[in-house]
């Protein structure tokens, strides 16, 4: 070496700077690379996302490789520096190199590169997998030697190598990479992914109409009355009962019964050949496996029932879509008709109304844990039925109990929190 011109040294030494760069930057490029993205683009048949997803199933020995051929570089380098600063200073010249070497590989060979190949992490990728798929061949033995060394110490050291599971997204994760989206997707469709995944938190019992506001056809009635509900039923489906909804006897389908209603053929014989069977939920069932149920059985409707077997309340299909795409009949920009908007800022709200669709529809922020409607948050907080005019706080919100109408409160005025009046305008209630 001391036979080579110090111009060809430089020369030298800077192609060593330049290698010392690539295998910084490609090592940052490959590690930063979106997974996800990667493994769309490879199995879309993308060549350098192939080669780049092959390199990267083992990264052990990739890392192996890139250390090796960077320290490797970068040693040479130095002796380079030391060689080229004898030759020009002396001895004095070794401390002079390795400040100069120090600060031009952190600029050039590190800081810059890494840089570079957060911003390109892509194309730097892909470029690099090209280099190292014939390089892996080439230096595998070593690369393997090496990497037994480190497993080894691994081992001793107790630090084992994460499963395959560790890999996968959680729910809560994957919320995260969907919120991070905004721009991409658009907001109606992530707010529907959204909705999806919180399909799994939310049972049956907060989206059900409850038992007392199921309507349905009461075999006692009179016949004539029972025809005339029939035929002015604004439902596509009915509760059949005798008396009361406990001694239920099925469902029927309006829709198959145009016909008859048309024609005036409808008989009790008739409306019981008609009549399904009912189907019963057990109380707590997910949203996601209930829809799962739905299409398993080939049903629409179904009775919540608790653990005696006591009907608590009707869910259909259409309620588990409307949790995901929105409501289906309402005017997007109106508020619901159980929730009215006063004048001061406040809400007249009816007692049977679902704290969590208060929530959604308002843009509130309402405890999901506890009483399910708001009949049931004022029993809680009082213990009792309340006087009219009875006033509490819940959840930040003053609460105002305006009207109680026997064993239930049936109206309830609702203030809005502190946070909340800096939010701007409640969200349409089509949200959810």
């Amino acid at each position: 070496m001391n036979t080579l011109p110090i111009g060809a040294l430089f020369a030298i030494l800077a192609l060593l700077v330049l290698v010392s760069g690539f295998f910084s930057g490609s090592e940052t490029a490959l590690m930063s690379l979106n997974r996800y993205r990667l493994k769309h683009l490879a199995n879309g048949g993308h060549k350098g996302a192939q080669r780049t997803a092959r390199l990267l199933e083992r990264p052990d020995r990739l890392i192996s490789l890139i250390l090796l051929g960077n320290n490797f570089v970068n040693i040479l380098a130095s002796a380079i520096a030391t060689v080229i600063a004898l030759r020009l200073m002396g001895e004095p010249g070794i401390a002079v190199a390795t400040g100069l070497l120090t600060i031009v590989i952190l600029v050039f060979a590190e800081v810059t590169p890494k840089t570079f190949a957060t911003r390109r992490a892509e194309q730097v990728a892909f470029f690099a997998s090209a280099v190292y798929g014939p390089l892996m061949t080439l230096t595998f033995p070593l690369v393997l030697a090496v990497n037994w060394i480190s497993s080894t110490l691994l081992r001793l050291l107790k630090a084992e190598a994460p499963s395959g599971d560790e890999e996968h997204l959680s729910s809560e994760e994957l919320r995260t990479v969907l919120n991070e989206t905004a721009g991409m997707v658009p907001r109606r469709h992530r707010e529907m992914l959204l909705n999806i995944l919180d399909l799994g938190t939310v049972s049956v019992n907060e989206i059900m109409v409850p038992r007392n506001e199921i309507v349905g056809i009461d075999l006692a009635d009179p016949w004539e009355q029972v025809v005339r509900e029939i035929g002015e039923s604004p439902h596509s489906r009915l509760l059949v009962y005798r008396e009361n909804v406990d001694d239920v006897v099925g469902f029927v389908y309006l829709r198959k019964m145009l016909d008859a209603l048309r024609s005036g053929r409808i008989t009790r014989e008739y409306l019981d050949s008609v009549v399904r069977d009912p189907y019963f939920i057990p109380e707590g069932t997910t949203l996601t496996v209930q829809l799962l149920n739905f299409q398993r059985e080939r049903r629409r409707i179904g009775l919540v029932v608790d653990e005696y077997g006591d009907i608590q309340g009707m869910i259909t299909l259409e309620d588990i879509l409307e949790e995901i795409v929105g409501e289906f009949d309402n005017d997007p920009q109106v508020t619901p008709a159980e929730i009215r908007p006063q004048d001061d800022g406040s809400f007249i709200v009816d007692g049977t109304t679902q704290v969590r669709n208060l929530g959604k529809a308002l843009n509130w922020t309402l405890p999901s844990e506890g009483p399910k409607t708001m009949n049931g948050i004022v029993l809680e907080h009082f213990e009792n039925f309340p006087p009219e005019g009875a006033v509490f706080s819940f959840n930040g919100h003053a609460m105002t109990v305006l009207a109680v109408d026997g064993n239930r409160v049936s109206q309830v005025r609702i203030e809005p929190a502190a946070d909340d009046e800096d939010s701007g305008p409640p969200l349409a209630a089509g949200a959810g």
